[in-house]
């Protein structure tokens, strides 16, 4: 975000411009040139040297640098990217499949940082309402691509456990953390907590989008109670029709949320004034190009990590005892949320609660509205009976979850 670029700025000033001194050691003195240039090359997100260089050459080594640095400083989790190569290796070499479901389980986490640092920052190139489109298709790109993957391989109660956990984790965990924190961060001269605010018309619409969602999830467990059991194999057929049809009406009406969100009412979401003053606008960080080869490249190892984690769940079934509704309960939606849950957390610690509440609200509507319902549609073309049908006790959880934000 623009407000942690402006922060870093303002932090690394005197050390770029060489305005502080440093210490002999061992009858060496460094220069406060010398360590701005070692700064500037290995951890200035702005500037790397070379980039400007009439050869060729080192133009576009500078440039590759450049990018590679500005990604890896992207996010605190990139860490973690170190594990990717392990996390392939041991895929591809058929490891023990305790060994690499882990690996792979830590490598996708990092890549979907990386993958939304990009598309936010091709977002910045195509104006509010493109860029708005690209986050709003990319935003649960992860989920979607380990749910797509399992629901070929027929795991069926993986991903319906994984888009549940996803939309339970925003609504419960993450606005859980999100006021928590806050709260506990401003406080006023008294010690006692201070309100924080947040647009109410954004919160009564998308908590009205919930509850229908969630209607639409637990109508199919109802029904499928109230049929009758001895005619199991007619039952599930209406369950399926029933879900197909009503995942092209929730898809459907997802697509005329985005239209609400980012053209007829783009204002009530309108976050500006929670941003904090700056003298510059948010500028991207590397080329909308150099962007979009990250995006494709990240793309493909989150397909790959996430084609071995879905391809070792059966063994790590047997093996560690443990089911796959906690796998998809809980891990899958760990996957792919992690970075995006420490984001809303910052954000509200910042007294931003709007964009906190965007990040958490915003992609369990993406989740229920968006990806649950088209990955019903692909397993129709595909052949997989994924039906809206969660287990009765699973749909009862989110009618109480979805009214939290109003």
């Amino acid at each position: 975000m623009s407000s942690k670029s402006s922060r870093r700025a303002t932090e690394r000033t005197p050390l770029v411009n060489g305005e502080t001194s440093s210490p002999t050691h061992g009858g060496y003195s460094q220069t406060p040139t010398q360590r701005s240039v070692v700064f500037t090359v290995l951890l200035d997100s702005r500037r790397t040297p070379g980039r400007e260089s009439d050869n060729v050459t080192v133009r576009s080594m500078a440039q590759v640098w450049h990018v590679t640095k500005v990604t890896l400083l992207s996010n605190y989790v990139n860490f973690l990217l170190l594990v990717v190569p392990v996390a392939l290796i041991a895929g591809a070499l058929h490891w023990n499949a305790t060994a690499v479901f882990t690996l792979n389980f830590f490598a996708i986490i990092p890549l979907a940082a990386v993958l939304a640092f990009a598309t936010e920052e091709i977002s910045l190139k195509l104006g509010q309402t493109l860029g708005g489109l690209l986050n709003a298709t990319f935003g649960n790109a992860v989920e979607l691509i380990v749910s797509i993957i399992a629901l070929r391989d027929g795991q069926i109660e993986v991903v319906q456990a994984s888009m549940l956990g996803s939309i339970l984790s925003n609504l419960l965990l993450v606005m859980g953390m999100c006021f928590l924190f806050g709260g506990l961060v401003h406080r006023g001269t008294t010690g006692h907590g201070q309100e924080q605010e947040f647009s109410p018309a954004v919160a009564q619409t998308t908590c009205s989008l919930m509850t229908l969602s969630t209607a639409s999830l637990v109508i199919p467990a109802a029904l499928y109670t109230v049929l009758d059991q001895n005619h199991s194999a007619e039952k599930n057929s209406t369950i399926l029709t029933l879900s197909r049809g009503t995942a092209v009406i929730l898809f459907l009406l997802y697509l005329l949320y985005l239209v609400f969100q980012l053209r007829t009412h783009s204002n009530l979401f309108d976050t500006e004034g929670q941003v904090e003053d700056e003298s510059e606008a948010e500028e991207p960080r590397i080329s909308a190009v150099s962007a979009a080869f990250v995006l494709v490249v990240t793309t493909i190892l989150v397909a790959i990590c996430a084609d071995y984690l879905v391809g070792s769940i059966d063994a790590i079934v047997e093996s560690a005892n443990i089911s796959k509704a906690f796998i998809g309960l809980i891990l899958i939606p760990i996957v792919g949320n992690a970075a995006e849950h420490v984001t809303a957390v910052v954000v509200a610690v910042r007294n931003k609660m709007d964009l906190a509440m965007g990040v958490a609200i915003g992609s369990s509507i993406q989740i229920a509205l968006g990806v649950t319902p088209f990955l019903v549609i692909v397993g129709w073309i595909i052949g997989q009976p994924m039906t809206l049908h969660f287990e009765t006790c699973k749909s009862g959880l989110l009618t109480p979850s979805c009214q939290q934000p109003d």
